[in-house]
């Protein structure tokens, strides 16, 4: 019974081990990842494409780099330009470089996020920020996101490290500081409405300068028709119309009134 047993379970066990010895002879590297070749700590030069592999079983690892586009949100604080804290979050795209997943596994290993990029992300941003005031890092976005994705490639490039993209998602200052934003900007706005005023001001008295100024020319010329328009015989002839037929009265020296019918 037992040499039977036997017969059975070693032949089984044997399978399993040859299942499991094949089974370790493949890999296969995902769409959009290459693989570096560990054989016994040691890492290969060059990577492995997408698709099925052979490999040496139990001596060989195959560790898996992403080379699709990645995203990194990072937080952190950086001084304007007038001493300012500005807390700042970004969200970075970046890549691995296919031809180079083996030297970045081998220099830096698996965990090249947070000892490259993000350092690289903190220290250009802290120059970049330096360059703007708290208040123009608003109004510069654009600016300064551009400004990021040429520092960081700058320093990542070589390494085998590309960012595609850098999204300033928000900029964040003390209370202080936008206490001073806000009671700048009501003061502006004051300033505007009493200067909207004052002009309105004068252009009302200036229109209403024009309009006496337009009556007066208008009155001085119809005196300027009517007197052309009086000539002599006009004059006489209207003092005609008007005498009631009764000669003047003149008082004398005694005050006796003489009339000069």
């Amino acid at each position: 019974m037992k040499n039977r047993v036997l017969k059975i379970v070693i032949p089984c066990v044997v399978a399993l081990f040859a299942l499991i010895v094949v089974l370790n002879c493949f890999t296969v590297v995902d769409a959009g990842h290459t693989g570096v070749v560990v054989t016994l700590g040691q890492v290969k030069e060059g990577t492995l494409q997408e698709g099925i592999h052979l490999k040496a079983p139990f001596v060989q690892q195959i560790v898996k780099i992403d080379n699709r586009i990645v995203k990194l949100e990072v937080e952190t604080e950086a001084f304007s330009k007038d001493l300012q804290t500005v807390a700042t979050t970004l969200a970075i795209n970046y890549r691995v470089d296919t031809a180079k997943s083996y030297s970045i596994y081998k220099n830096i290993g698996p965990n090249y996020e947070n000892v490259l990029v993000t350092p690289a992300v903190n220290e250009v941003l802290k120059a970049i920020t330096a360059q703007y005031t708290a208040e123009e890092s608003v109004t510069n976005r654009a600016l300064i996101s551009d400004g990021l994705v040429d520092g960081l490639n700058g320093k990542l490039n070589a390494i085998g490290l590309y960012v595609t993209d850098v999204n300033i998602i928000n900029f964040d200052f003390s209370e202080a500081f936008i206490t001073a934003i806000e009671e700048k900007q009501v003061a502006q706005q004051q300033l505007l409405k009493a200067e909207t005023e004052k002009q309105t001001a004068i252009t009302n008295a200036q229109a209403e300068a024009e309009t006496i100024r337009i009556k007066a020319e208008a009155e001085a010329e119809a005196n300027r028709v009517i007197a052309a328009s009086l000539t002599e015989a006009i004059l006489e002839n209207n003092k005609i119309q008007k005498w009631n037929g009764v000669l003047p009265q003149v008082t004398g020296d005694n005050g006796a009134i003489i009339d000069l019918k």
